[in-house]
Parts: structure tokens; sequence; C-alpha cells
């Protein structure tokens, strides 16, 4: 089991630097194509894609005007944007695939309970989509 996305399995993070085109784009990180896909508004999609680190796209993140749809997609767009990542990235494609049948949370102490897993409790999204891509991509 993988229980975090940090250290040596930092790679599977949203936050990990890794170059992949989706939607026209070439996005520094997962991060920043997430945050951007929260908005349908051309500037705020274009401030959050221009941020230079991942943090920063998060924060932007927080404050664009959110698409009416967003809840209904977020988990589809998440999955997409993963699946270039992995599907780009030759290497990290290897790396996913290493892992075999391991189960993979996104454990974390800043409270997401959606896409990941702290203290103990939480839906793990992002660990349940990146499975499904292992999965899809064997």
């Amino acid at each position: 089991m993988i229980d975090k996305f940090q250290g040596d399995t930092r790679w599977l993070s949203n936050f990990a630097y890794a170059t992949f085109t989706y939607d026209y784009r070439t996005w520094l990180t997962t991060e920043h194509a997430y945050q951007a896909h929260k908005t349908l508004n051309e500037d705020a999609f274009n401030a959050v894609f221009n941020c230079d680190t991942p943090a920063q796209a998060k924060t932007m993140g927080q404050t664009v005007p959110l698409r009416e749809d967003w809840d209904k997609v977020k988990i589809a767009i998440m999955y997409d944007i993963n699946l270039a990542k992995f599907s780009q990235n030759t290497d990290l494609k290897i790396k996913l695939l290493e892992t075999g049948d391991q189960i993979l949370i996104e454990g974390n102490t800043w409270g997401d309970r959606f896409w990941g897993v702290c203290r103990g409790s939480g839906r793990n999204e992002l660990g349940k989509i990146l499975m499904k891509i292992r999965k899809k991509l064997a």
C-alpha cells in the first residue's frame, strides 16, 4: 500500500512537475490543469495556467468563479488530466504500472477528505482515479 504521495512517491501527487498536453495546452502540473478547469472565465483560466508553481495554482483556483457544473464534472476532469499525465510521460507510466495492485491512498495532513484521506477518513477520490488509470494502462 502507498499511503501518501510524498517523498519517493511524490510523482503521484498533483503537485509533482510533469508536463503534459490537455485541452490544447501544455501544463506544468496536474494541479494547474485541475484548478484552471474549475472556471469557464477565460481570464481566470489563463491566470491559473500562468502560475509559476502548483501551490500558486491551487491558491488562485480557490478564487476563480466556479463553473455551474463543477461538482458534476470535477471527478471526470481529474481523471482525464491524470490520464494525460501518465499516458504522455513514459517514465511515470512505468512507475505507476510498477505499483502493481497496491492500494494508492492520497494521505494528507491538510484536511482533504474528498481527494484523499486525512487522519484515517476520506473518500480518496484521487487514489481511486490513479488505480483506475493504472488498470487502463496495464
